[in-house]
């Protein structure tokens, strides 16, 4: 084998240079993630991304723009995080992105789960909704899983079913999944819808009683994890529990019967749920000297 000659045509393998802009841009995100990462000082790390997105504008090479311009955006969003702006983030994004379709995947993806965890998916609906429209976002990398985020995290929790459907019987539900996803999907949709069309309606002349019986109902669940909390402390020390321990929670469950009536129809399953708790400490705990509880 002869070695290639420098007269020879070749592709090059390493890429060219870096340009001072591009070198300077790359510094001043690493120190923006150090600011982030290692000191934990957010402000000095959202100033340093807003410093690169302005010089940002004055690069030339636009591939290597959009990629830092994405870097920095996400790191920014988390300075915000921890600075407990999380309502400013989108605002933000789009005062860089002023066209909502070309945020990138990611920083989507970010928005998404943000305006979720806060309670606010309304916030971000109009933008997802504009980017998954966009045809020539359906090739990218991160379009199938903005379409289920948007899917789980907007649409169905803001009870927009017939939306969601015609999000997946659509083009973008085309584009996005195949068809066992499709289905897998639908499926979803339909189960939301049965649970809320499963919601009992409250007459308006018993709303005093059913106010009644939920504060009941509260009360027998907080009564429960109470006895099942006296349960697991008894059982903890079920090898050497002393009397007095015993005794204690007889008092706490006579003074338990003595609050709630047991004559309320409300009653009857937690008296036997009651009756069960009771008969596991019995049997647990004081076999073989007792015979066992019969219910």
């Amino acid at each position: 084998m002869t070695r290639p000659r420098a007269s020879d045509n070749f592709t090059p393998v390493f890429k060219p240079p870096l340009s001072c802009t591009q070198s300077k841009l790359l510094d001043m995100l690493e120190e923006a993630t150090e600011q982030l990462m290692l000191y934990k000082d957010f402000h000095a790390s959202f100033h340093i991304c807003n410093r690169g997105l302005e010089s940002l504008a004055r690069a030339e090479d636009e591939d290597v723009r959009g990629e830092l311009k994405a870097a920095f955006c996400i790191v920014a969003i988390q300075a915000l995080a921890e600075l407990n702006r999380w309502p400013g983030v989108l605002a933000w994004v789009l005062k860089y992105y002023q066209h909502q379709e070309e945020i990138p995947a990611q920083i989507l993806h970010m928005c998404i789960l943000l305006y979720s965890k806060l309670g606010d998916p309304a916030a971000v609906q109009q933008v997802a909704r504009a980017w998954l429209g966009r045809p020539s976002n359906w090739r990218l990398d991160g379009f199938r899983a903005a379409a289920e985020l948007y899917l789980l995290h907007v649409l169905l929790p803001l009870g927009h079913t017939d939306r969601a459907r015609e999000l997946v019987a659509g083009e973008v539900g085309s584009a996005a999944f195949n068809r066992e996803q499709r289905r897998t999907a639908l499926d979803i949709i339909q189960d939301e819808e049965r649970e809320r069309n499963d919601v009992p309606d409250v007459d308006v002349g018993c709303r005093s009683s059913a106010d009644n019986s939920s504060m009941r109902g509260s009360l027998r669940h907080q009564v429960e994890a109470l006895l099942r909390l006296t349960y697991r402390r008894l059982m903890s020390t079920c090898g050497s529990f002393l009397f007095h321990k015993l005794l204690l929670a007889a008092l706490i469950l006579y003074v338990l019967f003595l609050r709630m009536d047991p004559a309320l129809p409300s009653s009857f399953v937690w008296i036997s749920k009651l009756h069960q708790l009771l008969g596991q400490m019995w049997n647990v705990m004081l076999p073989p000297y007792y015979p066992t509880w019969k219910e």
